[in-house]
């Protein structure tokens, strides 16, 4: 384990946690342990309840086998929070025993200062960007061989990237002669592809978050993850999300809608609210960091924490 790169700082720390724990001897998921800042603060409000966490990324595995050996009541398991089931199943001993589950998404303050990882455009290193370097494939392997057409498709879906063509096209025209290994590399190429930079924003973070997303299938995750996370709650379970920008945003939202009010339905349908079997409530309405946290701390300013609620079996 090192401490060689700045620690990670939990976005909406105790607002989170207070939303999370109903129960003090229950069993709780997080299902992004990161450094263990809102792992740390759950089990700190447990008495004999449980924590199961999980990561893909190596280091904080490092970090959660560590807290095991302070804390018998925590686990950590690498794996996507998409896989949480069986996993819960073998520790609870069935399927939907789960007091609540937390899911602080996106990369870490670690991830991005630790230039070796790749995923920052602002220091140089390997174009990696991978949460788990030992599995899958690389930025950089990726953008070897990929089509022009997808790789400016997964800039324009993922990253929201609008010139994603007219950088898609520069990359590969540069790759014809010279490989793309390095952050700075990309990034150079990205900027000088961009005609219009948006103020206060590098004009590489949109094309690098879109390839990041894609690389580390985070949308997909999260789409599974989600209803891993309601299929193991137990009545009177939570499940909070902090998601980072509006693609994680508009997920979890739709998701929380869908099962807290059911799916949308005709007007004119003889259909009463009873009758759609609805099984959870959203408590409250979106939260966003405080003007306090977001001057402490800048990444926090775009985090939205939503609440899901199992309301009957």
């Amino acid at each position: 384990m090192t401490d060689s790169v700045p620690q990670h700082i939990s976005v909406m720390l105790n607002e989170s946690v207070d939303m999370l724990i109903t129960d003090k001897d229950g069993l709780y998921v997080d299902g992004t342990f990161g450094r263990g800042g809102h792992s740390r603060l759950i089990l700190s409000k447990l008495d004999s309840g449980k924590l199961l966490g999980f990561d893909k990324d190596p280091v904080a595995i490092e970090y959660g086998n560590a807290l095991h050996t302070e804390d018998s009541r925590f686990q950590i398991i690498q794996d996507s929070f998409a896989n949480m089931i069986e996993p819960i199943k073998t520790l609870s001993g069935s399927e939907g025993r789960v007091d609540g589950v937390l899911m602080d998404l996106g990369v870490s303050s670690p991830q991005i200062d630790d230039a070796q990882r790749g995923f920052s455009f602002m220091n140089d290193g390997p174009l990696d960007m991978r949460m788990n370097p030992d599995e899958g494939v690389s930025a950089a392997q990726w953008i070897k061989y990929v089509d022009e057409k997808d790789l400016a498709d997964v800039m324009y879906q993922y990253g929201e990237e609008r010139f994603s063509r007219r950088i898609a096209k520069a990359i590969c025209q540069y790759r014809a002669h010279t490989e793309i290994t390095t952050t700075l590399q990309l990034a150079k190429i990205i900027t000088e592809a961009n005609p219009a930079w948006e103020k206060g924003k590098n004009p590489a973070t949109r094309a690098f978050q879109g390839i990041r997303i894609f690389i580390n299938n985070e949308l997909g995750d999260l789409e599974k993850g989600l209803e891993a996370a309601v299929a193991s709650l137990k009545v009177g379970g939570r499940l909070v999300v902090i998601s980072f920008h509006s693609l994680e945003d508009r997920i979890v939202k739709r998701f929380m809608k869908l099962k807290s009010k059911g799916p949308e339905l005709p007007r004119y349908l003889p259909i009463q609210n009873a009758h759609l079997d609805v099984k959870f409530r959203s408590i409250g309405k979106a939260n966003k960091p405080s003007k306090q946290e977001v001057e402490d701390n800048v990444r926090s300013r775009s985090a939205v924490m939503r609440v899901l609620e199992r309301t009957s079996d």
